[in-house]
């Protein structure tokens, strides 16, 4: 709830499937929780596109009409949370452009940290941009690729981004399917049949009933079509650095990265935050939904006992800013609840994933407090956010973050600020201790949140 940090995108691609829209509908309904901004799919049946985008989540966007006009073989989607561009229309994916080959739609979850450059470079050989997505770059460089059959320039555009990519490019009849260099966005193939899924995470392959085959690794690709599946590198595999948070607070805890169980590592967060930080308490309260894992975990190595102090309004939606204190502090009591016959007089322990500008943590231990807890302990499943994201994560800059603007100031600062009795962080050697992911000897974990230390030239 605090992390106030938005996630990138989802991505989701169906080849050679009789409901292939169909399919990718049900696999966005389980990445929405990746973007809820605007949401697109893309088909074709070998001849010609059919799209539909709009803005909003899933169910909002789409219709039983709607998807049975999506006829096709093939489709893309994308659910999105505006990282780079405004939160337009024109800006929702998958984009969709016609070039010398024919149509192209690439859907794109990450960031591009080359894009202004790349942006500058195409505009002075006279490209001109429909969009003010990092994205619409991607088609450009395909489209000016001296190579000239799609099966060739996608690949060879690959070689000139950098930064984070989980791509699906797809034709009239190919889909290209690729993974940044850095490894640093989750991407899964899966399996119906004869039938190729591509997925941000494993969840929706769950959901499509897909079987698992396997991540797309960093710094490949795959082209499918007709004549089968080709597979080729556009850089070395070198040091992997996928995203920690991806563990922390963005992927479904059903979800499972590099062979790894999401809910799993977030339990095994909390058991480190126990060791690292105990505390006498009553009861120990998660920050709902995405901090309810790493809180049963604290409470298994704790022994004190995990309850659901706090009840979140499923309904509740996203509320806009709202112009004074008291509407702001209403905004978090209609999305969150405090239960008193669990929280009176009791010591509590707080565990919420993360704290970025400590404004929502503050209301939530009033919420507490007004409930009759005696104390309020919060602590946090990850170390102290010090860094702004420019891999795709909508987040404050670096003199907004809270711990920039607390740390140093008197021992105190940062549990007065949010009006708690302690509070206590994750250490980064915690982090990495259980997001232990088997990448081999090349592996790493991008913590640049945490630690200042960008795997790209940024």
């Amino acid at each position: 709830m605090d992390s106030e940090m938005q996630e990138k995108c989802g991505v989701f691609g169906v080849f050679n499937h009789p409901k292939a829209a169909e399919l990718t509908y049900y696999g966005l309904q389980a990445l929405q929780h990746r973007g809820q901004e605007s949401a697109g799919i893309m088909a074709s049946d070998g001849k010609s596109f059919r799209n539909h985008r709009g803005m909003g989540l899933v169910t909002q966007v789409f219709s039983r009409d709607i998807l049975d006009g999506l006829s096709g073989n093939m489709a893309i989607g994308h659910v999105r949370y505006s990282t780079s561009g405004e939160s337009l229309l024109q800006n929702a994916q998958p984009l969709v452009f016609k070039y010398s080959e024919g149509d192209l739609a690439v859907a794109h979850n990450g960031n591009l940290v080359n894009a202004r450059i790349e942006r500058d470079v195409l505009q002075q050989q006279g490209s001109i941009f429909q969009t003010t997505t990092d994205t619409e770059i991607i088609a450009h460089l395909i489209a000016r690729s001296s190579k000239k059959h799609f099966a060739e320039s996608a690949p060879d555009m690959l070689k000139r981004i950098d930064g984070s990519f989980a791509l699906i490019i797809m034709t009239e009849k190919q889909m290209l399917i690729a993974l940044d260099r850095h490894g640093l966005r989750p991407l899964s193939l899966g399996k119906i049949g004869e039938s190729i899924i591509a997925s941000s995470e494993t969840c929706a392959l769950n959901t499509v009933d897909a079987k698992f085959w396997r991540e797309v690794e960093p710094g490949e690709w795959l082209l499918i079509d007709e004549n089968g599946i080709q597979t080729g590198r556009f850089a070395e595999k070198g040091k992997v650095s996928l995203c920690s948070f991806e563990f922390v607070y963005f992927a479904r805890p059903d979800s499972v990265i590099q062979g790894r169980s999401v809910l799993t590592i977030r339990k095994e967060l909390g058991k480190i935050l126990s060791k690292e930080h105990p505390t006498q308490a009553d009861v120990v309260v998660a920050v709902p939904e995405s901090s309810v894992p790493a809180a049963i975990g604290f409470s298994q190595q704790s022994g004190i006992p995990y309850e659901m102090g706090i009840i979140k309004n499923p309904y509740a939606g996203r509320s806009f800013i709202e112009p004074t204190q008291e509407l702001r502090d209403l905004a978090v009591r209609l999305k969150l609840s405090a239960v008193r016959e669990i929280l009176e007089g009791k010591r509590v322990v707080l565990v919420d994933d993360s704290i970025v500008r400590g404004t929502t943590s503050k209301r939530i231990v009033q919420l507490i407090r007004q409930a009759g807890a005696q104390e309020v302990h919060v602590r946090i499943s990850s170390p102290m956010v010090r860094n702004p994201c420019f891999y795709g994560v909508d987040m404050p800059t670096k003199e907004e973050l809270f711990a920039n603007k607390h740390e140093h100031e008197h021992e105190r600062a940062m549990e007065q600020v949010i009006g708690a009795d302690s509070l206590a962080f994750l250490s980064t050697e915690g982090l990495l201790e259980a997001v232990d992911v088997d990448l081999g000897e090349t592996s790493s974990r991008c913590i640049a949140c945490f630690s200042g230390a960008y795997p790209t030239n940024i």
